[in-house]
């Protein structure tokens, strides 16, 4: 009997393992040779290739004997073909390979760069992911059907439009375009536009706009829009947007000045979001947002009207924010033939509102009179009192011209020096309007002028006054928010607006500031420039060539 832990010796141990294990078999790869090109084969991945007929044969077959064997049963036409055929073969078979992969390549690349388009058309119109594919695509290919051919309609067919598709497309393009943006504040200086205000969900959102020259022009985007987490203090705003700056490498350096609104929040001393922002960007200077200087303004009005204007709100409340009254409204808009069929509303934060509501309340005041008749409304007899009407037509009236200005502001290209222009006449206006109502001329106000020609009256002496005192109290509003100094300091440097207009030297420049304008005002070259370009522009496109000034 043999111990189970020892076995004879020269008896060899086998267990159960080795005896079921099966045997490793190594594949003999086969390599390819040149001079296998004498018998019509090329490499391709390890495998032979036939340059006749273009088939693949297994690695196996990568032996001269089997190559041999398969030219002379295949193709015993070219057996006896020296080897200067099989190379003009092979080159024949390699570019014609090269074609079908290019041609197969820019398919795949015109449908992707298409995919792009459409998907960017998408977002911008605000429509839902899966219209690409259920409506857009189908439509190209009926397009493409109709008025080119089939062939068409089937390349069409090869753009990917899915939904998972465009929504990844759009990410794409927004990390493409955050990136370009983080890429060029990196290397340029910029200004930052800052606000934050709240949501119709509550929500407090914390809006940068960032300027800065890109080439030559100036750019403007989005750079930031986030919801302020809790509060809404100076602290919160700079931590957010100082964070944003570390996570991208964004150099508080490059930021040479702020403009934000007069918000606690923002402008404050010590705590305020511009305060703290100084202590890191030691270059920056800031400023006081010029639009909504314009729209503090027009807030300033005599307590009767003001009281005619929250009674205006009231009642387009009471029509507009119930939906039965609002549809009732509507079908009588409809019978009655008017230009409009619904109301405008109010909104404290939006500016313009004030002269839109008031002018479209005024066009529809027949029809809000019918429709306050079956309705027990404590304001409804206001549709029936003629002075009301008149201080109605009146803020209709002043709110649009203001709001003129105000959409003036916003328009594009506009500096500091065309913003001061439109407020110098509005100051003007006002002035001028102040001294016609003096002498009881009502042609500057048009649809107060047509309403008191409409019903035959004429307003009176206490009303003129009212109007004037408003004008007034405008005219006092803008000198506070835009004193004088302001406009001092911009006819100091009439040099940037002006540049070939001036002789003599400002008080700002230095010597050698001094001599380098006065190269770039004697190129004539310099001259056709200013002429074509706009302000801006012309002094973006100097920035490399008179780094001086």
């Amino acid at each position: 009997m043999i111990d189970s832990d020892t076995h004879p010796v020269g008896v060899e141990r086998h267990t159960s393992c080795d005896v079921d294990k099966p045997r490793k078999i190594v594949k003999k790869q086969r390599k390819y040779d040149e001079s296998y090109i004498s018998f019509g084969f090329i490499n391709a991945n390890d495998n032979p290739q036939c340059v006749m007929c273009s088939k693949i044969l297994p690695n196996s077959s990568m032996a001269p004997a089997k190559l041999r064997r398969y030219l002379e049963s295949v193709h015993q036409e070219f057996k006896d073909k020296n080897m200067e055929f099989f190379k003009r073969k092979r080159d024949e078979l390699l570019k014609v390979q090269k074609f079908m992969f290019d041609s197969s390549h820019t398919v795949n690349e015109n449908a992707t760069e298409a995919s792009f388009l459409v998907s960017y058309q998408i977002v911008k119109a605000g429509e839902a992911h899966t219209i690409g594919e259920t409506l857009i695509k189908p439509c190209a290919i009926n397009m493409a059907r109709c008025m080119l051919n089939e062939k068409s309609a089937k390349e069409i067919n090869k753009i990917p439009l899915s939904n998972d598709t465009v929504s990844r497309r759009i990410k794409e393009l927004a990390g493409n375009v955050t990136t370009e943006l983080i890429w060029r504040l990196k290397s340029s200086n910029f200004a930052l536009q800052m606000d934050e205000s709240t949501d119709v969900a509550g929500l407090a959102i914390s809006l940068v706009l960032v300027r800065y020259q890109h080439e030559k022009s100036m750019a403007e985007d989005l750079l930031l829009c986030k919801s302020l987490p809790t509060n809404t203090t100076g602290a919160e705003i700079f931590n957010m947007q100082n964070s944003y700056f570390e996570e991208n490498n964004i150099p508080w350096e490059n930021c040479i000045n702020i403009c934000t609104d007069g918000a606690k929040s923002m402008v404050g001393k010590t705590a305020g979001a511009v305060a703290r922002i100084k202590q890191v960007a030691k270059n920056c200077t800031s400023s006081h947002c010029v639009i909504h200087r314009q729209a503090l303004v027009s807030k300033k009005m005599p307590i009767d009207l003001k009281n005619t204007l929250d009674e205006v709100v009231k009642i387009i409340n009471f029509i507009k924010s119930r939906p039965l009254n609002n549809r009732v409204f509507k079908i009588l808009c409809d019978d009655m033939g008017s230009l409009h069929s619904s109301l405008l509303l109010h909104t404290e934060v939006r500016w313009l509102s004030r002269g839109k509501i008031l002018v479209r309340f005024f066009e529809l005041r027949d029809e809000v009179r019918v429709f306050l008749l079956d309705h027990h409304f404590d304001l409804k007899n206001r549709l029936s009192d003629q002075e009301w009407f008149f201080k109605v037509a009146y803020l209709a009236d002043i709110f649009s011209k203001i709001n003129e200005v105000n959409l003036a502001l916003q328009a594009k290209q506009v500096n500091i020096f065309n913003a001061n222009d439109k407020l110098l006449a509005l100051n003007r206006k006002l002035q001028f309007w102040t001294s016609c109502i003096r002498r009881r001329d009502l042609d500057c106000f048009p649809t107060l002028h047509d309403f008191l020609e409409q019903v035959g009256t004429e307003i009176t002496n206490k009303q003129y006054e009212q109007i004037v005192q408003h004008l007034e109290g405008l005219v006092d509003s803008i000198t506070q928010y835009f004193p004088n100094e302001e406009r001092e300091k911009l006819e100091n440097d009439l040099w940037v607006r002006n540049p070939f207009n001036i002789t003599e030297k400002p008080t700002s420049f230095s010597t050698s500031e001094y001599e380098n304008f006065i190269e770039m005002v004697s190129d004539t070259t310099m001259q056709s420039i200013y002429k074509e370009l706009p302000l801006v522009d012309f002094w973006c496109s100097l920035k490399d060539e008179y780094q001086l000034l």
